[in-house]
């Protein structure tokens, strides 16, 4: 669907856009969502020209199913006091904006100066919160889509591109 070359031009378009939106922010501190999204993580941190610290957040809402259980999970929590701070939070995919809806809301209740949000890939024709990221780097039609770091039951995630599941009858 996308291909690795496809999504590492975007990576470094994507950092350029956020570089010059925050421009002045002297240390960035980049939540990276897990697991889904620490390829794009990786490589959007590499691709910032900016002085940054980086910390996780683990959540759940998919376990090993195709469709999300609408409950978002928190296995992980930051270890960074993020008050006063400027703060990226870097999705895989905005679904059912659930996920990034709760995180913004948790996030943004502990202060931070700014809080934004990067999101690989955007579905939104399975949303059900009106959540956006405050950049995306592709539109994907309503598939299952697995690689770069974004899986289906903990398999495809390193696949270096975009991919969709094709599901079979058994």
């Amino acid at each position: 669907m996308i291909p690795a070359e496809t999504i590492s031009l975007r990576v470094q378009s994507l950092a350029r856009e956020i570089e010059s939106e925050i421009a002045g922010c002297q240390n960035l501190l980049v939540v990276a969502i897990l697991r889904g999204a620490f390829v794009f993580a990786a490589d959007m941190v590499r691709a910032l020209d900016l002085k940054v610290e980086v910390d996780f957040m683990e959540l759940s809402s998919y376990g090993d199913s195709t469709q999300s259980r609408r409950r978002v999970e928190i296995v992980k929590d930051l270890h960074t006091d993020i008050a006063g701070r400027d703060v990226l939070v870097i999705e895989d995919i905005v679904d059912t904006g659930r996920t990034l809806t709760q995180v913004l809301e948790l996030l943004g209740a502990r202060g931070p100066a700014r809080l934004r949000s990067v999101a690989l890939l955007d579905k939104p024709a399975r949303r059900e919160m009106p959540t956006v990221a405050d950049w995306t780097g592709f539109e994907v039609p309503d598939e299952f889509v697995v690689g770069y770091g974004i899986d289906y039951a903990q398999i495809g995630r390193n696949l270096p591109y975009i991919g969709t599941v094709l599901f079979t009858r058994s």
